[in-house]
């Protein structure tokens, strides 16, 4: 086992070492000698070579199915069947609405088991408590190839190495043989081939900790993900992830969307260092004088009182009273 785990450690270190020399020298989104601006450029080993930083273009990561717009955090408005941002966020405005978009999911459904939909349900109502993202866990896979933030791959012909701009995540696939990890992780453990101009991941021992999306879609710890990445054109790759997971589905689903080359010339890496961005989120209540003066168990309770411009308050108190401004 000592033998085992030294020769991954000793694995990782290399993969870590070649990321951050390749991430401090490369600063171009495309990949050096490409040839014409459609040309799918090549290894030396013929596969296609997507070296590059590369971003998604969709709300997947807000939900990956079908959805309408909706408030980020929800609660009832004067209408039943219309909800309003809830407090937390109400002075977001229209920027505190989840934008509309179609779905990635084929057949736009996820086949839940029926306790596990009720839980999704569960999720999403209470996001703020349980989203992983938001007290800035590792994301997993598939969620970190679609969320909102840049992403490098660095392809060479035994590892690919991708390297995340939020929480400064990372993983290796692996293109040669090795020992599996001694333990379940947050990104998995990555094993891949190319089927003709198609790499192809499979993706295993996960934790329970992670999420889809943003909507409360979730897994166990027998999730397993088949990757597909094909490109489509130089600057465009076609992402698949076939879900397997008999603990929460009733049969396998898969996800497709494109992911698109960031193309500015001094397109790099910019860590999102969420770490420090939640430290008020987890452990805020633990001040001597807290920021937020109410907490219920682990949930932020916030109490919004606005304060009434005192021409609008005038203005109001006129209207009342039968005695409006004369124009």
């Amino acid at each position: 086992m000592r033998t085992a785990l030294t020769h991954l450690l000793s694995a990782a270190a290399g993969a870590l070492v070649v990321g951050a020399v390749v991430l401090l020298g490369t600063r171009s989104g495309g990949p050096e000698g490409a040839g014409t601006p459609g040309e799918i450029p090549r290894t030396a080993e013929g596969h296609p070579d997507v070296s590059g930083i590369w971003q998604a273009n969709s709300s997947a990561h807000w939900d990956l199915l079908s959805h309408e717009a909706r408030p980020m955090v929800a609660q009832p408005g004067a209408y039943p069947d219309v909800p309003v941002l809830a407090a937390p966020v109400v002075a977001l405005g229209a920027t505190g609405w989840i934008p509309a978009d179609l779905g990635v999911v084929d057949g736009d459904e996820i086949p839940y088991q029926p306790w596990a939909a009720a839980r999704q349900r569960e999720n999403l109502a209470n996001r703020l408590d349980r989203d992983p993202e938001i007290r800035c866990y590792l994301p997993g896979i598939p969620r970190a190839m679609y969320m909102p933030y840049k992403f490098q791959i660095i392809q060479g012909p035994a590892k690919v190495m991708m390297a995340f701009e939020f929480r400064n995540a990372e993983r290796t696939i692996h293109l040669d043989e090795v020992v599996q990890y001694p333990g379940d992780a947050f990104m998995g453990h990555s094993v891949g081939r190319w089927e003709g101009d198609t790499l192809v991941v499979d993706v295993s021992r996960f934790t329970p900790y992670t999420w889809f999306d943003r909507a409360g879609n979730f897994h166990s710890d027998a999730l397993r993900v088949t990757e597909r990445y094909t490109p489509m054109t130089r600057d465009a790759i076609r992402y698949e992830a076939r879900i397997e997971d008999p603990k929460v589905f009733t049969r396998p689903w898969t996800i497709r969307l494109p992911l698109y080359r960031r193309l500015e010339p001094e397109a790099r890496l910019i860590p999102h260092r969420c770490m420090e961005m939640a430290e008020e989120t987890a452990l805020g209540h633990l001040r001597r004088q807290p920021l937020v003066r109410r907490w219920e168990s682990r949930t932020m309770v916030v109490d919004v009182t606005r304060r009434v411009p005192a021409a609008e308050e005038e203005l109001y108190r006129l209207q009342v009273s039968g005695n409006p401004p004369e124009n």
